[in-house]
């Protein structure tokens, strides 16, 4: 597949010293929750998104207005990092093909590069396996529930500082794992944020709004703006669980699966 990935922004957008956070499919679409918090929460704006023959021929619809299936929100919120003059959400409810995701991992750190944004954070999760007690309805807060990965030395204490537990053996796929592997090769700073998510219930495709909790309540020391008391904080992930609940059951003349939960193994 020869067709390389575009990114179309708007015209007059500023990037340098962005923080980019990436939002892709994950399991019990935790990352979708996340990415609907961030952009009510910090006020971002779309201001783009990427284009690609082969990926699903859908768009997203919102108020009655369409988005783009890989949309990009941008805001200038208060952050803890440095190289953060503005923040950057790429957003996608959607699967994204095997063969898509190096074309769309290395277009993005391409544009990353050459606007001069910062440093990158993906958000994902992953099912419990088997013979682990953790549920989407218990409140374990045991370090295990959130694991972190980063590309650098850097990335890696940026985590401990944050409360992610490094993960200490395992494998990453999807768009997160090639991030994180382009990124390693690059030398860039990227670090991903992973939660436990319920497996057995979210496999199916039921959003898991506490295991986007506690992504957020680490984002929290990134980006103090999204701080909430945990209580309310759960509620609101509940509330955009609805809301992504209600925009992915209907589908019009779109083809089945595209939206649903990734088959991705972490250890």
């Amino acid at each position: 597949m020869s067709e390389r990935p575009l990114i179309d922004i708007e015209d007059g957008t500023e990037f340098d010293e962005a923080l980019v956070i990436s939002c892709f499919p994950s399991e019990g679409f935790v990352s979708s929750i996340v990415a609907h918090f961030l952009v009510d929460k910090l006020g971002l704006e779309l201001v783009g998104g990427i284009r690609h023959s082969g990926l699903p021929p859908v768009c997203l619809v919102q108020d009655g207005s369409p988005l783009p299936p890989i949309r990009l929100y941008s805001g200038v919120p208060i952050c803890n990092v440095d190289k953060c003059d503005k923040v950057v959400l790429i957003a996608s409810e959607i699967q994204i093909s095997p063969e898509l995701k190096l074309p769309i991992t290395s277009e993005v750190l391409d544009w990353m590069a050459n606007s001069g944004a910062g440093m990158s954070i993906m958000i994902d999760s992953y099912a419990h396996g088997e013979g682990q007690k953790h549920s989407i309805f218990d409140e374990d807060k045991s370090p295990d529930t959130v694991v972190g990965i980063g590309s650098t030395e850097k990335s890696r204490e940026m985590l401990e500082e944050i409360g992610a537990t490094l993960l200490k053996q395992g494998v990453v796929g999807g768009m997160t794992g090639v991030m994180l592997g382009e990124s390693r090769r690059r030398k860039m700073d990227s670090l991903a944020i992973i939660a436990e998510s319920g497996g057995e219930f979210s496999g199916g495709g039921i959003p898991d709004a506490r295991a986007a909790a506690r992504i957020i309540e680490c984002l929290d020391g990134l980006l103090p703006a999204v701080k909430l008391d945990p209580d309310p904080l759960l509620e609101e992930a509940q509330r955009i669980e609805g809301q992504i609940r209600e925009m992915m059951a209907l589908h019009l003349n779109s083809e089945s699966d595209v939206v649903s939960a990734p088959s991705t193994m972490y250890g």
